[in-house]
């Protein structure tokens, strides 16, 4: 029975249900000689007469009842297999976008946004330019401004403090800093560094995750925000809070999104999240 195909037995089950192969060809839109020779081949798979044969139709024979019996076990459970995937893809969906900072962060607190036991799934989206609502981008945004028009309802955030960072025990002799390519570069904070004159930038990069690990690695000084620098036990602050970087953030949402009862869940459990770790946002102190 190990090598006998689900096709051939539900080929089968249309046979023995049928009364023969013309009901089964009927059903299955395969020709009646193409269903006999695999019905021959699944009895020397099985190594069973499955069938008693004669000019009224194919008549089960008692191996081939048994047969029938589980493939109807086995038709239960594929069919139950099937109802609980349709019930996951019936679920609402509610998709976020933030900058890849933010992503990085929510994925490390995943627990108090998601959970597989919530009646709706999540799309994350890393968007690091502007969210567009007009064409439903994403139906919640966590931005670095407030927005100044559109549909949208908004809720002020925590501050969000950057300072410069370097691998622990680097040596603060070594005057090398890493930044953010001019053509990635969209933020203030990403733009800091490149834009100080003194600043003998030896490396850059197109993404923020690698800034983040070019720092590490020992590359030079780089820019981050606090709330990844300072969670970080590999890299130690290489200045003080660098105060023309922090802002506000915003929690946006469509105005006609956010009355849907799961959008309104996941606003309030990522306001949450961001209000228990306001200290480390703002940059007060390293998370403990």
């Amino acid at each position: 029975m190990k090598d006998a195909s689900w096709d051939d037995l539900q080929l089968f089950f249309h046979v023995a249900t049928g009364g023969g192969l013309s009901a089964a060809a009927t059903r299955t839109g395969l020709s009646a000689p193409t269903i006999g020779r695999r019905m021959l081949a699944l009895e020397r798979v099985t190594g069973r007469s499955l069938f008693s044969r004669g000019p009224t139709g194919y008549l089960l024979a008692k191996d081939g009842q048994e047969l029938l019996d589980r493939v109807r076990l086995m038709q239960d459970a594929a069919r139950a297999i099937s109802d609980w995937r349709g019930e996951v893809l019936t679920l609402p969906i509610v998709s976020t976008a933030a900058d890849s900072w933010t992503s990085r962060f929510v994925a490390d607190h995943l627990a108090s946004v998601w959970t597989p036991k919530d009646s709706f799934r999540m799309c994350y989206k890393t968007c690091d330019a502007t969210v567009d609502f007009t064409y439903r981008e994403a139906h919640i945004a966590i931005r670095h401004s407030r927005p100044e028009s559109g549909n949208v309802a908004i809720r002020r955030s925590v501050k969000v403090a950057h300072a410069a960072y370097q691998a622990a025990g680097y040596d603060d002799k070594n005057c090398n800093w890493i930044s953010l390519g001019t053509d990635t570069a969209i933020t203030p904070a990403d733009k800091w560094t490149f834009e100080q004159p003194d600043s003998w930038i030896t490396s850059w990069t197109n993404t923020p995750h690698m800034l983040f690990y070019l720092i590490r690695g020992g590359a030079g000084r780089g820019v981050l925000p606090c709330f990844i620098g300072d969670q970080e036990r590999r890299l130690v602050r290489a200045g003080p809070v660098i105060d023309e970087l922090t802002y506000d953030m915003w929690i946006v949402a469509h105005d006609d999104e956010r009355q849907r009862p799961e959008v309104r869940i996941v606003i309030d459990r990522l306001a949450a999240l961001f209000a228990d770790h306001e200290v480390l946002f703002a940059g007060q102190k390293p998370s403990a």
